[in-house]
């Protein structure tokens, strides 16, 4: 299957997780990325099942008005039952690294609210150690300099994502040659740099459910195994 065929395949089983879950004042999660583009195209066909959504990025919010789904401030709704969203990689403890479009902030804060993380993603996301994909930093525009001296401190090779301004007016470092053994730990330590808004390690809030698409079709894994 091609990669493209496994996203489509990812976000069909998506839609199947989240069905039990709608209802008329049901408001959900939605999160950005091609994979996510390809769940909104497939949930406009729910539309009428429940409420709306909160989106992770304005792109995200564009797309599904696009699609006839009302999307709603995170601060209108409190907690929701589901976000669905993709994944740049995956290790085997359901911790991520995200942000490659540059939304990791909001998406962790639309995950920090929901009952339910579902992470979509190709087999080709999944990961035994995380970081081989560049760590996205978002970080408020004057602390910059600040903060990409400290990354490398850390043992990162920062590079600032030139030309691209966060939905938030900040600005991305993205740390290569920054392979994490301990995602959990680099997290806090992380976000502890000031000037430092967050960074793309999911982990303190990972996936609850992972959905892989592979060749052989999707793979539902969870943390306990259910």
């Amino acid at each position: 299957m091609t990669q493209d065929e496994l996203k489509d395949a990812v976000a069909a089983a998506a839609l199947d997780e989240i069905r039990p879950l709608l209802g008329r004042n049901v408001v959900i999660g939605v999160g950005t990325g091609s994979t996510a583009n390809r769940f909104i195209d497939k949930l406009a066909t729910l539309r009428g099942d429940f409420r709306g959504a909160v989106a992770s990025s304005e792109a995200t919010a564009e797309r599904l008005r696009g699609h006839g789904i009302d999307v709603f401030e995170l601060n209108e709704t409190g907690t929701l039952p589901v976000y669905v969203d993709g994944a740049d990689e995956v290790n085997a403890h359901f911790h991520m690294i995200k942000g490659g479009g540059a939304a990791l902030t909001r998406e962790k804060i639309v995950a920090a609210c929901s009952e339910r993380f579902v992470c979509i993603a190709d087999a080709s996301k999944r990961v035994g150690r995380l970081g081989n994909f560049p760590l996205p930093v978002e970080v408020i525009p004057m602390a910059r300099s600040y903060v990409a001296r400290e990354l490398v401190r850390l043992g990162a090779d920062p590079v600032y994502r030139e030309g691209v301004i966060t939905d938030n007016g900040n600005q991305i470092l993205d740390c290569y040659e920054f392979m994490i053994d301990d995602p959990e730990a680099m997290e806090a330590r992380l976000n502890s740099i000031a000037g430092v808004v967050t960074n793309g390690l999911f982990a303190a809030r990972g996936a609850d459910v992972l959905l892989l698409g592979t060749d052989q079709g999707v793979e539902r894994l969870t943390p306990s195994g259910e």
